[in-house]
């Protein structure tokens, strides 16, 4: 396993810099926020060329909504999306973190047809398939995230994402892991249940803030993502309190230490 840490949680004027603030603290990757990331594609891969800092991953980002009743705006998602995966192939990434959709469905509710629930399933079934399928000269992994409860009524666990990447049948779907939105009753039990599904994974404790400053169960999580061989990246997605410089590397070391 591998630490990453999104790159505006990282000190530094520049990228060069964020790189080698992120090599001193302890860690292998560095994630990237996606929106319109396409407009810095050269930039991030040369700098990329000449550290040991590797890109883990792009988040989001994404302008539309998969699951909108609108197709334009429906449109916009697969777009950007699809840029996003080129993007990630150029600069070494895993994938992309990708939401359906936040807060309530968009969708009409067709009972006895189908209800929206049914209906955006179906739907982001078939977008995924048309996206990874006109997207073959890229290596690049779609990478579902479940959101809790408050964020989402859709893909609330990570049995739920598993679904989904079952339905599309495709290698380049697979699922995201994030510790602070994980909602199954126990969270190692729900990691082994993925198993080879889970791609990436996001670290926060469930104060949002840095691993150790809560009461989540690092260890057990580590131990069953060990147990299902998983050997990818875990990036940082969480307020930082204190002075970065000080509280990464002592996360880091924190975090190696129950890996």
């Amino acid at each position: 396993m591998k630490l990453s840490c999104q790159e505006n949680r990282v000190p530094g004027d520049s990228l060069a810099e964020r790189l080698e603030n992120l090599e001193a603290y302890g860690f292998e990757g560095i994630e990237f926020w996606g929106h319109q990331l396409w407009e810095r594609e050269s930039e991030i891969a040369d700098e990329l060329s000449r550290s040991p800092v590797k890109a883990s991953s792009i988040c989001a980002g994404l302008r539309g909504c998969l699951l909108d009743a609108d197709p334009k705006v429906r449109q916009q998602a697969v777009e950007d999306l699809a840029r996003l995966l080129s993007v990630a192939d150029t600069i070494g990434a895993v994938g992309v973190v990708l939401v359906p959709i936040f807060g309530p469905p968009r969708l009409p509710d067709l009972s006895p047809l189908a209800d929206a629930r049914t209906l955006e399933g179906n739907l982001l079934v078939e977008l995924l398939k048309r996206v990874v399928e006109a997207s073959t000269d890229v290596q690049t992994v779609l990478l579902l995230e479940p959101l809790n409860r408050y964020e989402t009524h859709f893909l609330r666990t990570l049995d739920d994402g598993v679904d989904i990447a079952k339905r599309v049948g495709h290698p380049r779907v697979r699922i995201m892991a994030d510790f602070l939105h994980i909602e199954e009753t126990s969270t190692p039990a729900a990691i082994k249940r993925a198993g080879e599904f889970i791609a990436h994974v996001h670290l926060a404790d469930n104060t949002r803030l840095l691993p150790g400053t809560g009461d989540t169960d690092f260890a057990a999580g580590f131990a069953a993502l060990k147990s299902i061989g998983y050997d990818k990246y875990m990036a940082l997605e969480c307020g930082v309190p204190g002075d970065p410089a000080v509280e990464l590397p002592k996360c880091a070391k924190w975090l190696k230490s129950l890996m």
